[in-house]
């Protein structure tokens, strides 16, 4: 059962002084995680496939107007080498993330996700942004298996402030989006950025029971990193004071904690933002506070770098191998072991079994 906490609980959890009541956040998290979704950690391996986007949101480093960055779209054998890879590393899941690239049309997707599928038995997660429905449709009908899409705030005013719509096209919603991926049949994933500018506690509290109203398959949080070639480098709190949520690294843990509690079934990646804030101990942190999924980076080299949504990403500079061996001694020096097969949410496989979202 997932804790039904209410928006004033959350709250609570999110602005106690650290000691000993945090530390009983932590323990419940982590509790609940063992009890949940068991000890071992899935190792999902990570192919950044363009860093061309035709978005113009105002913290991303890859955004269409900033002109410092140079573009890159990966080759499908490129891509397939990568998933040959994640086979010999023994991870269960390709995922394949890419800025809104006119150039990733829906039958290079398409035939991606069928050389994948028909050469290994990897499980495909795209993360592709904001597509039509008919091309989501697709990609599943070709073998697709989950999809991530963040919300970054439920707070929809902030979110039109930072992220304007798709040119030629009104603003949408992503929770409507998250909807229709659920209808479609993938195992759905969600998140938010913690700390943007203008983002106030109640906002977060009202984020992360939304994690429980959508009953996500996958819940992705970090804290908001500022990029200094963008419009929001510069921001600072939005004006909020006291109710403007930290870009922290404890912050992030709190969320990642909360998360679990609200979605003790979710599959919580310990991300790339916290090792970023942390790169001794993000990621560990993260593990002991509710997460149970790592991305290992296995983008060829070349593009690693290129690919700065956010400055001083961790893993940038990396190999494959690398980045592999450093999630293997992660998960091993928490007393932890790899998973093995494809580490489907547990919220999905009733799905699969009973044809829809269980209630509560």
């Amino acid at each position: 059962m997932m804790d039904n906490m209410t928006k004033q609980e959350i709250m609570r959890w999110l602005q106690c002084p650290a000691g000993s009541e945090l530390d009983t956040l932590q323990a419940r998290a982590d509790k609940t995680r063992h009890e949940h979704v068991g000890d071992a950690v899935h190792l999902r391996g990570l192919v950044e496939l363009s860093n061309i986007c035709s978005r113009n949101c105002l913290y991303c480093g890859i955004r269409r107007d900033n002109h410092a960055v140079q573009r890159y779209r990966i080759t499908l054998e490129e891509i397939m080498d990568c998933a040959f890879k994640a086979v010999e590393y023994g991870f269960g899941t390709l995922v394949l993330q890419g800025g809104e690239d006119a150039g990733l049309t829906a039958a290079f997707i398409g035939e991606v996700i069928r050389r994948i599928k028909t050469e290994t038995e990897l499980a495909v997660t795209l993360s592709l942004g904001e597509r039509d429905p008919a091309e989501w449709k697709m990609w599943r009908e070709a073998g697709a298996d989950r999809y991530l899409l963040r919300f970054e705030t439920s707070n929809r005013a902030l979110f039109d402030r930072i992220h304007p719509p798709r040119e030629g096209h009104a603003s949408t919603s992503r929770i409507a989006m998250l909807k229709t991926l659920q209808d479609i049949g993938y195992e759905t994933g969600s998140g938010v950025m913690i700390g943007i500018p203008g983002q106030r506690y109640s906002d977060l509290a009202e984020d992360i029971q939304l994690f429980a109203d959508l009953q996500l398959d996958m819940i992705g949080v970090g804290p908001y990193i500022p990029h200094p070639q963008t419009p929001m480098g510069n921001w600072k709190d939005g004006g909020m004071g006291d109710e403007q949520v930290p870009n922290s690294l404890a912050m992030g843990l709190r969320v990642v904690a909360l998360a679990r509690l609200v979605c003790p079934g979710a599959n919580i990646p310990s991300t790339t933002a916290l090792a970023t804030l942390d790169g001794k101990a993000g990621r560990e942190m993260g593990l002991c506070w509710g997460a149970n999924v790592i991305m290992p980076n296995l983008t060829p080299l070349k593009y690693r770098r290129l690919y700065e949504i956010y400055p001083s990403k961790a893993a940038s500079t990396e190999t494959p191998e690398q980045s592999r061996d450093a999630a293997l001694k992660q998960i091993e020096f928490l007393g932890r072991s790899p998973g093995r097969g494809r580490g489907d949410s547990l919220y999905h496989l009733q799905y699969k079994t009973t044809s829809k979202r269980k209630e509560g």
